[in-house]
């Protein structure tokens, strides 16, 4: 597993062949994922061992990706620990009692045994994938801090996340605390998905983009530096990403991340000139090419091969999630172009 492809790009060392996944894999684009679900709510199936399973494979043996994401939502691990949330078609994430008082924090439940037990069903997933996917790794997944408790305040997704923000500045100390419980919950996720065969994690977080530096250094990097922490002594790389965030990429390295995803709103060569010396970097083909012409899409590909060419490892996605109404063919043709391409990516771009 040591020697996959992808485990190799994020530790650093250049593989033979281009590595990739796409963000979202599991699930809404396949029909086979349509079929299997039906009849089944979004959370439920995330916690039904053989389900979720069978959904993390199903695009790696379509696709032929070098990795499977382990299928979950954000959200599942409040689930788990006790809180009322649904994910309702149309909307999204919405929980029952929105978190915005420090009464609020205080009756947020305890996360001890009580919790570990509930992660059981996702260690049972995470090792049938496993060993379905024999030496294709698995990426294990969680919600950033700060998205997954922006969540809990707003009570459901935002636009502009204004009572989230404005918390953190009138309450920051309820904020804090709210932080903190997201951090353990995330990262104890995490940490269940890797003893249980994950090879890799990766936190994500989809609404830091909204964020100033400063605000993200002040009230949310040690909190994300917290979830990562709790996989830190374990064996695996840690990636880290977030939409809308190439002013934080230095912020968000420095939160414990050994690679870092770059959506596709920053070139990867410039996100390298951004980042430590020697950081593998994710990323960063534009979703909206997966709707344009097969010449658009590869030229958009080998631009990001290119872009990051320099980089001490570079794992191949998207910018962002596949979104559900994609030509499946799409991506699988996409996945073969990059495999044929030069190894070294040297001179791949071409105007």
């Amino acid at each position: 597993m040591s020697d996959s492809s992808v485990l190799r790009e994020l530790r650093g060392d250049r593989a033979d062949t281009p590595s990739v996944w796409f963000m979202r894999q599991a699930g809404r684009s396949l029909p086979e994922y349509r079929a299997l679900r039906e009849g089944t709510t979004m959370l439920d199936s995330c916690v039904l061992p053989e389900m979720a399973a069978e959904i993390t494979v199903q695009p790696v043996r379509r696709h032929r990706v070098d990795a499977g994401i382990f299928f979950s939502d954000i959200v599942v691990p409040a689930r788990q620990a006790g809180l009322g949330v649904e994910i309702r078609p149309g909307v999204g994430p919405v929980f029952d009692h929105p978190i915005r008082t420090a009464a609020d924090v205080d009756a947020l439940p305890p996360l001890g045994d009580d919790y570990e037990a509930a992660l059981d069903p996702i260690r049972e997933a995470v090792r049938l994938t496993v060993a379905e996917l024999g030496t294709t790794p698995l990426i294990g997944f969680a919600g950033a801090p700060f998205t997954v408790a922006s969540y809990m305040v707003e009570g459901g997704p935002s636009r502009d996340h204004l009572r989230t923000r404005a918390l953190m500045r009138s309450q920051p100390e309820v904020w804090a605390r709210l932080a903190s419980w997201v951090a353990e919950l995330s990262g104890r996720f995490l940490r269940a998905q890797v003893l249980a065969g994950a090879s890799a994690v990766q936190l994500f977080d989809s609404w830091v983009g909204a964020l100033s530096e400063d605000v993200y250094r002040s009230g949310v990097q040690r909190h994300s530096a917290a979830a990562l922490a709790r996989v830190a002594d374990l064996p695996v790389p840690r990636i880290h990403f977030g939409v809308g965030a190439a002013h934080l990429l230095t912020p968000m390295v420095e939160a414990g991340a050994t690679a870092m995803g770059v959506d596709h709103r920053l070139r990867l060569d410039q996100a390298l000139d951004i980042l430590p010396e020697g950081t593998p970097v994710q990323g960063n083909i534009d979703p909206a090419v997966l709707f344009t012409s097969e010449e658009a899409r590869f030229a958009e590909a080998r631009a990001v091969l290119e872009a990051g060419s320099r980089a001490s490892g570079h794992v191949v996605n998207l910018g962002h999630g596949v979104a559900p109404d994609t030509d499946p063919q799409v991506l699988t043709d996409l996945v073969s172009f990059l495999h044929e391409q030069d190894a070294h990516r040297q001179g791949t771009h071409q105007a």
